[in-house]
């Protein structure tokens, strides 16, 4: 397995406050998988998605990603496979406004390594003729496009969605989704998408079911169709 979830237990607060959050989360993926995290408000699957990518820790558990645990890492080092490997796209896009778009997508190749064409990465994404345009000139959907070029520039191992089309119309949103898609495809990276559109589950190679900090169902989408065949 290419990226090991295991027994993940999480709670926050103290004593009679105290509010378990995640209660034993196990789920395993290949490399190239795309898994859609289903669930409502509150049932644990943004704070699964941060630890993960080791923005927060677990009270118990590990998580394993091409066989390393970050658990055993030094705060250093997990700061720097967090910067080489994990690449990040949320429903806000957090990008810099002061710079121009091809700007916005060069600051993630910079935290990496061995990262990607930023050319190749702004041809794929269709932003090439607003590639000197600064973000609030853009429109949600090209902003979001922008986020994801930033956040695969990286070459990461896995790209982790929280909630990329919440904040997109229907339109926009399958156009996002196609893009993911083709990220996926074009360079064989492993995503974790959270969602509470049961929709998106479609395009899944592995569907997880979240409520109340557990999981109540994981398996293999037998019946995965292309994004752009998406409807809700």
């Amino acid at each position: 397995m290419f990226l090991e979830i295991k027994d993940i237990r999480k709670s926050f607060g103290e004593k009679d406050a105290k509010v378990d959050v995640l209660k034993g989360i196990d789920i395993s993926l290949n490399k190239g998988e795309i898994c859609v995290l289903l669930g409502p408000s509150g049932s644990g699957k943004s704070t699964l998605l941060n630890i993960v990518g080791g923005i927060d820790t677990a009270d118990a558990g590990y998580i394993s990603i091409d066989g390393q645990k970050t658990k055993d890492m030094s705060e250093k080092a997990l700061t720097n496979y967090r910067r080489e490997h994990l690449g990040y796209v949320f429903q806000q896009y957090n990008l810099i406004p002061n710079l121009n778009i091809r700007e916005n997508i060069e600051v993630g190749s910079y935290l990496s390594k061995n990262p990607l064409d930023v050319e190749e990465i702004i041809q794929t994404l269709g932003l090439y003729e607003h590639r000197h345009k600064l973000p609030n000139q853009l429109s949600g959907g090209q902003q979001q496009r922008t986020s994801i070029g930033r956040a695969i520039v990286k070459n990461p191992n896995i790209l982790l969605c929280d909630e990329p089309t919440g904040a997109l119309d229907y339109n926009t949103s399958r156009e996002i989704l196609k893009l993911i898609e083709l990220v996926n495809q074009k360079y064989n990276t492993t995503m974790i998408i959270v969602t509470h559109n049961e929709a998106i589950t479609q395009m899944a190679d592995r569907i997880v079911t979240m409520r109340d900090g557990k999981v109540r169902k994981n398996y293999i989408n037998e019946n995965k169709i292309p994004a752009e065949q998406i409807e809700w």
